[in-house]
């Protein structure tokens, strides 16, 4: 990955692609949660959801590898945030009626492939 790669194309990246549809599919999931965990459970898994796409973003903007890399370690941080909210919810009365396996099975996969850029943003030079 050269820098131009870096700070030009975010949008082809795979793992900022399938972080948007985790996102979107999180939305979808926490509006079925119930309407006292608004500005509770439901915003802050929303706000760990949308982090992960917007680090991707923005870390690639930054111009250097270095940063790059810094920015998809604080999504990959926001993805083990969310991996806890999720928990969270499953073990609540109204979770444990939702069925999670489809947000839980996106956001491994994003998980694994934010590990992999994290390890090859270490071996790239600006």
């Amino acid at each position: 990955m050269n820098k131009n790669e870096t700070v030009q194309n975010y949008r082809n990246l795979i793992v900022w692609q399938k972080a948007m549809e985790l996102v979107t599919r999180v939305y979808v999931m926490t509006e079925k949660y119930p309407k006292e965990e608004l500005y509770g459970l439901v915003n802050q898994t929303r706000r760990s959801a949308v982090s992960i796409p917007s680090n991707i973003a923005e870390g690639s903007r930054r111009g250097s590898s270095k940063d790059f890399r810094k920015f998809v370690l604080i999504a990959y941080g926001s993805g083990a945030e969310l991996e806890t909210q999720v928990e969270i919810a499953k073990r609540l009365p109204f979770g444990q009626k939702l069925d999670f396996s489809d947000i839980e099975g996106l956001l491994e996969s994003v998980m694994k492939m934010l590990n992999v850029l994290t390890r090859r943003l270490l071996t790239t030079h600006d």
